[in-house]
């Protein structure tokens, strides 16, 4: 099978990431990380909006309220998207100055933000870390020793996480309690590399994960079991983050990155760093979000 994209928007981001679906809104948010930028996509009527944030963006999630949870370099803050009003939640190795970043992050099913850091450097070092924020304000290490930590995804039932490390380059399965948030069971998913290091994950709705293998440009789908089902050709250089989304979540969403890409793979490949799209073979289903009210 064949996934037959569009491209929906030619922002042509530097590190595009983060795509968000809000069936509320029918509106898809996604982010350029070295711009400092969250765009949001109007579906219905294509009208695009974007808001500038003062340091680098790694990830956002939709919160109860209707703000955005915003993940910025060193802190996370809740953001009104109408009226610019932000809420700073907490700060998260903000002592680490420009050696670390926060990096991939997604609302859970226990209602908080779950966020991971990255060594920002070119020799990326095990030192950064995996935290849990909870409405309050409270962010607890769950995870360290990782070099990018990226692919945060849950199952429809909010019964297993799994978590990546880019430069492991490896995929985690953890057993999650969606009341406490405590993960448990550990296990190696997969340790993907010739079909691209794994960044952004999601999970469709029958408990198989998707990965971009973004040094291989394809979209890499795994069974329950870690067995690697597909691996799709995509039409961008470097794949960063599948989602579902639409009114019936059947659509694949997917953002991609130009940074650091060679002159001819852009050539090749001239919507990379767009948001582009497809209909899915498989329903996916909705965010989480944040338990702010």
């Amino acid at each position: 099978m064949v996934l037959e994209f569009t491209l929906l928007a030619d922002t042509r981001c530097r590190v595009g990431e983060s795509p968000l679906y809000d069936e509320r809104t029918n509106r898809l948010y996604f982010v350029d990380i070295l711009e400092k930028t969250v765009f949001g996509l109007d579906l219905a009527s294509n009208e695009r909006a974007s808001w500038i944030f003062e340091s680098e963006i790694g990830s956002i999630g939709l919160a109860a309220s209707g703000r955005l949870v915003v993940a910025l370099r060193h802190s996370v803050i809740l953001f009104d998207l109408p009226s610019g009003a932000r809420q700073e939640l907490c700060e998260i190795e903000a002592e680490q100055g420009a050696t670390t970043r926060l990096n991939d992050g997604r609302v859970g099913p226990d209602g908080a933000f779950w966020v991971g850091s990255m060594d920002d450097r070119n020799d990326k070092e095990p030192i950064g870390a995996l935290y849990r924020v909870d409405p309050s304000g409270r962010a607890d290490k769950k995870v360290d020793g990782l070099q990018i930590s990226n692919g945060l995804a849950w199952t429809a039932d909010g019964e297993r996480m799994f978590h990546a490390d880019s430069r492991g380059p490896w995929i985690d399965r953890w057993r999650f309690d969606r009341t406490s948030g405590a993960i448990t069971d550990r296990t190696r998913f997969a340790a993907p590399d010739e079909v691209g290091r794994p960044d952004g994950g999601s999970c469709d709705a029958e408990g198989f994960y998707w990965s971009a293998g973004v040094s291989a440009g394809r979209l890499n789908r795994f069974a329950p079991d870690g067995g690697l089902i597909d691996s799709y050709p995509v039409p961008v250089a470097a794949p960063t983050m599948p989602i579902f989304g639409g009114p019936d979540f059947r659509t694949l969403y997917l953002t991609s990155l130009r940074e650091g890409r060679a002159e001819d793979a852009l050539a090749k490949a001239p919507w990379t760093g767009g948001l582009i799209a497809a209909p899915a073979p498989v329903a996916g289903f909705p965010a989480w979000r944040f338990l702010d009210t």
